[in-house]
């Protein structure tokens, strides 16, 4: 297929190094037009890896970056992993292994101190927390949130952007105060799986096309993403591989040349540092 005349970012998928279809999926991205990925790793559990420890994540990282170096050798550009804990970590230890939320919160902030480390090194690019996107108890949500804030601390010492998971919202301007105390750039902060329309962090929209146009039509800086989640129990799950490359092309068509280009240059680097145009081998 033609190439197209940009860099093509999903800014949030996920690659199974084992049981999915991993590098075939990168392949697909990349014979559509696609570019540069941020790889973020799947929650742990799904790597059978039940961490008791900040340490025993590494176990997770570890394979993430290695799938994440086969990524970056296939494609024109770039992949570069997106480290940390998922947010709903915390409902599989507190309901599941019994864990009470302050010994949750204590074991999921271990293990961001462990993803710090690996952007510390410059192994990953950013780090990636949140809070449950579904009705949890108080103790719970507090825990979450006292979780979100570390991971926005420890985002503001390293001078790196932190990828939030969080219930569907168009104002988080109460999590983006939080980072700018800490001193992280509200902008630095990026909501994952966003709508179009969003108040406080920086929104990587899904690519719903009604989404993209609405996003398309204003100056708003914004990344795309699919979440795909590469899991072979979950074929339909979220958008495909092949889905932002797509949808780029279709919005070059309807005239989004600008906004083409702050998707996919002018975001990327204000947020990350990243310079999609001169990784980009033709």
């Amino acid at each position: 297929m033609e190439n197209l005349d940009t860099p093509v970012l999903d800014d949030h998928l996920h690659l199974d190094p084992d049981a999915g279809r991993g590098l075939e999926a990168v392949r697909d991205f990349r014979r559509l037009g696609g570019t540069h990925l941020l790889v973020v790793n799947k929650p742990s559990w799904h790597l059978d890896v039940e961490a008791e420890t900040g340490e025993e994540f590494r176990a997770v990282f570890d394979r993430t970056l290695d799938i994440v170096a086969d990524a970056d050798d296939l494609l024109p550009g770039r992949a570069w992993p997106v480290l940390g804990v998922h947010p709903g970590l915390i409902s599989r230890l507190v309901d599941e292994r019994g864990v009470s939320p302050d010994d949750a919160r204590d074991l999921m902030c271990a293990g961001l101190d462990a993803a710090a480390d690996y952007v510390e090194e410059g192994r990953a690019l950013a780090l990636k927390s949140g809070r449950p996107h579904y009705d949890v108890s108080d103790a719970v949500w507090d825990a979450s949130n006292a979780v979100l804030r570390h991971a926005l601390g420890l985002g503001a010492d390293l001078g790196c952007a932190v990828q939030l998971h969080t219930e569907a919202s168009e104002d988080l301007t109460e999590v983006a105060s939080w980072a700018e105390k800490r001193g992280l750039p509200a902008h630095r902060v990026v909501k994952h799986y966003a709508g179009p329309a969003l108040a406080g962090p920086t929104p990587s929209v899904m690519c719903r096309k009604e989404w993209l146009r609405e996003v398309c039509e204003t100056d708003t800086p914004f990344l795309m993403e699919t979440d795909f989640v590469d899991d072979p129990d979950r074929p339909g799950a979220v958008m495909g591989p092949k889905t932002v490359p797509r949808r780029v092309r279709w919005l070059l068509e309807e005239g989004y040349d600008d906004a083409m280009r702050r998707a996919h240059v002018e975001t990327p680097a204000h947020v990350y540092g990243i310079d999609t145009e001169a990784t980009l081998t033709t």
